[in-house]
């Protein structure tokens, strides 16, 4: 069983190796605590184009037996289920079409972005931020989906500011989403699919 799954995350360019590595670790400890029976190989392909473009040409090649690409929606969905539907329709980023044959658990959200699911981990937070940290700027944890991104990642800029390893995008950024568990995002139904999905395609 091969697999390769496409990252929004990480950097291009030539000095971009660094960044790219972090980012796969983060996500290759999310999936070590899901239980996966295999794992897929990660690539960080830094924006969300670069995501896509790499995502189609290893989906038309078909060399690997499953192919995704794992994104933020960017905008809260109407049905998480309706993958490429979303992403046609997404107008703050542009739309993305669908390539020929492809299907809907190809596409791995975080819903709307990867803050949220930092966010969802209050424990994780207190842990890594440690006791500077300003809970109570941080969005309330119910329907942290229906929130649009900027408003997470405001929030959780703000929350941080005082520490020590404040919250910013990049290095810090995996850092903190390397401590988050899954038991922690069950209630998040965008990381309950992509949990669906893997284990029935790993």
């Amino acid at each position: 069983m091969r697999a390769i799954i496409y990252i929004e995350g990480g950097a291009s360019g030539p000095h971009s190796k660094n960044l790219n590595i972090r980012c796969q670790k983060a996500f290759h400890a999310l999936l070590d605590k899901m239980g996966l029976q295999r794992k897929p190989r990660l690539k960080a392909c830094g924006g969300r184009n670069a995501v896509y473009d790499d995502f189609c040409t290893a989906h038309t090649a078909k060399r690997e037996d499953f192919v995704a690409m794992w994104i933020d929606s960017e905008e809260p969905m109407k049905d998480a289920e309706t993958a490429w539907k979303h992403l046609a329709e997404v107008t703050t980023v542009g739309a993305l079409e669908q390539p020929k044959d492809a299907k809907d658990e190809q596409v791995l959200f975080m819903t709307t972005c990867m803050e949220t699911w930092i966010v969802a981990d209050r424990e994780a937070l207190k842990r890594h931020f440690g006791h500077k940290l300003h809970e109570n700027v941080l969005p309330p944890p119910n329907d942290l989906e229906k929130r649009h991104r900027h408003d997470v990642q405001d929030r959780l800029e703000r929350a941080t500011k005082e520490c020590q390893n404040a919250y910013a995008k990049g290095k810090r950024s995996f850092e903190a989403l390397e401590e988050v568990s899954p038991e922690a995002l069950r209630e998040l139904p965008s990381f309950c699919r992509v949990q669906r999905i893997l284990k029935k395609r790993l």
